[in-house]
């Protein structure tokens, strides 16, 4: 399966409650037109938007399950919960936050990456990641994939534009593992200088799926 994605576009197909485009049948739809158009996996939010979305297109799914906790800032599949039931739904990956922020009912990342592996074992692990560092401790871990997801959205990183295609070199300097360049990919152009730089497949999300924020992206251009 990793060599199935390898140089390839994989396509974040999600949508939020407060969005338009909320709901599993829109999603599986918004994948659909992402097969069609030559996507070699999706990346999805929630049990049911898996479901959806392996019943309509025959790819890889990465899967995530957003969920917040009081106690921690990681929303991106925080504890094993989220874990079961995108093994449930059917997902090949999962994509979790592997910050070294503190994690909901003070769980350590390692314990939570040995749960999968005893539960799990034929699950890859992704680990969504902000920093070299946070990289280099997911890979000592034992996860199958890293990626860049969280570069420009954790408090020490927020003042990042674009996506951190330096954070990818660095990465595919120092771990023997695939490496994904994902977030803040507007462009083809940028999409191709993560290649470039060593990704082994790149994962775009907003500038495909999201309508609401490309319209803004154009108004945003048009009233300067």
């Amino acid at each position: 399966m990793l060599e199935q994605i390898k140089g390839k576009l994989i396509v974040s197909c999600q949508a939020l409650e407060y969005e338009p485009l909320y709901g599993s049948n829109l999603m599986a739809r918004m994948a659909l037109a992402a097969f069609q158009g030559g996507a070699a996996g999706i990346r999805a939010n929630t049990y049911d938007d898996i479901v959806e979305i392996k019943a309509t297109v025959n790819l890889p799914v990465i899967g995530i399950v957003k969920r917040d906790y009081k106690d921690s800032s990681i929303y991106i599949t925080p504890t094993i919960k989220e874990v079961r039931e995108i093994e449930a739904a059917g997902a090949e990956i999962v994509a979790l936050d592997c910050t070294l922020r503190k994690r909901p009912n003070g769980e350590k990342l390692e314990d939570l990456i040995k749960a999968i592996r005893k539960e799990f074992p034929k699950l890859l692990i992704m680990a969504d990641i902000s920093t070299v560092e946070e990289g280099i401790n997911a890979y000592r871990l034992g996860v199958n994939l890293i990626s860049t997801t969280l570069s420009g959205y954790t408090e020490y990183t927020l003042s990042k534009e674009g996506p951190d295609i330096e954070l990818v070199k660095e990465l595919v300097s120092k771990v023997s593992i695939p490496v994904i360049a994902e977030g803040k990919i507007d462009t083809p152009e940028q999409a191709r200088l993560c290649l470039e730089a060593g990704a082994h497949a790149i994962v775009v999300g907003g500038a495909i799926t999201r309508p609401k924020q490309i319209t803004e992206r154009f108004i945003k251009v048009i009233n300067l």
